[in-house]
């Protein structure tokens, strides 16, 4: 009789999960749950290479909720499917439905009951790369912005901001003092999300406002360690182009990287950087914590007060950078390598040692106790 009302219950859970509305569904309130933002089927197989690889340790240990906007252009109902068919026992979604535009964004709003119960119900949450936000969002004019996707931006810096507090709104009670040890992390677009949810401004185009450089011809010209993606492709056709860049980055005198992910202060690792906007003025409660080689760009932040609020501009996630894969090129002159080649043997062990940062800062998240029902 118990495994029969233990499997009816599993079954329950499965069904109603893919109404992608898991929080209001009867979930296994025992269990942890991680956030993913933005949860395309790109999204869940790059986690599901990751904890297949052990390097983002938590596998068996937590599930993972995809939780988005039900405005975004992205149709999550192939995401659906795709666990459907794959039978993901890990992995739900849940939608966020509501009212949304740039004057509420900052402040308790449509959408602020339904993100306090995804924050209740989880331990950390990561947001993952895009397209440009709008400018709108941290108070200037579009000049060299290219928005795509507006709504999800809406959405992610209100999450953001009901889970950090910001510079707009410094009345506003942020989620996390009530939970100081829950893990808020991103890559490019989520550092950048980060910093414009917290009050922070944006560079809309680095190599325009940072170097002068307005074509493509003018940008390569600015050198490969200063970009931040790759130009090449836009003057010459070759489908072993790789899109962004691997160079090197420094690390600031801010403890994060020596004494969380320890590393040595003076070691520069390669990694995988595809962006054109980069943090300029930096959010409430945020410290720089690693620079580009000239200094000029902002390659890390991490929070002043809580110690599992951190980010990264550059791309840590993906696949290739672990395995002998897909070969690349970033000038027409270079021998095609693998990423993993290029970043070497210093690149993979950073690589290594900032996933274990991550999965150390999810293990370190006290587990929420639950009352059993009368």
């Amino acid at each position: 009789m118990k495994k029969l009302l233990t499997l009816l219950f599993s079954l329950i859970i499965t069904t109603s999960a893919f109404a992608q509305a898991f929080f209001n569904t009867e979930f296994n309130k025992r269990k942890q749950y991680i956030i993913l933002c933005d949860p395309t089927i790109q999204r869940i197989k790059t986690i599901q290479y990751l904890t297949d690889a052990n390097l983002f340790d938590v596998k068996n240990k937590v599930r993972f909720v995809g939780v988005y906007f039900e405005d975004q252009k992205y149709d999550f109902e192939a995401t659906k499917n795709y666990i459907e068919e794959n039978k993901l026992d890990n992995f739900y979604l849940h939608e966020i439905k509501g009212e949304l535009n740039t004057e509420s964004v900052y402040r308790e709003n449509d959408i602020s009951d339904d993100l306090a119960t995804v924050f209740k119900h989880s331990i950390g949450v990561i947001f993952f790369g895009g397209p440009d936000i709008q400018p709108e969002l941290y108070g200037e004019e579009n000049t060299l912005s290219v928005v795509t996707d507006p709504e999800r931006h809406l959405y992610e810096c209100s999450f953001m901001f009901h889970l950090l507090g910001g510079l707009q709104n410094t009345d506003f009670k942020a989620f996390l003092e009530q939970r100081p040890d829950y893990v808020v992390t991103g890559f490019c677009l989520g550092m950048q999300t980060m910093n414009v949810a917290t009050g922070g401004t944006l560079i809309q185009d680095i190599p325009a406002e940072r170097y002068d450089a307005f074509t493509p011809e003018e940008t390569v010209g600015i050198g490969r360690t200063n970009l931040h993606r790759n130009y090449w492709h836009k003057i010459k056709d070759d489908s072993l182009f790789m899109f962004g860049n691997l160079h090197t980055i420094n690390f600031t005198d801010h403890p994060f990287f020596g004494q969380a992910v320890k590393v040595s202060k003076r070691s520069t690792p390669r990694i995988y950087s595809s962006h054109h906007q980069a943090a300029e003025k930096i959010g409430k409660d945020l410290e720089v914590t690693a620079l580009s080689p000239d200094g000029k760009i902002i390659e890390g932040l991490a929070h002043h007060k809580y110690k599992n609020v951190f980010a990264v501009q550059f791309h840590p996630e993906i696949p290739a950078l672990y395995e002998e894969m897909y070969r690349r090129k970033f000038h027409p002159d270079d021998e095609a390598q693998s990423y993993k080649d290029i970043i070497g043997k210093q690149g993979l062990r950073f690589h290594e040692a900032y996933w274990r940062t991550i999965s150390d800062a999810f293990k370190s998240v006290k587990k929420k106790k639950y009352k059993k029902a009368n």
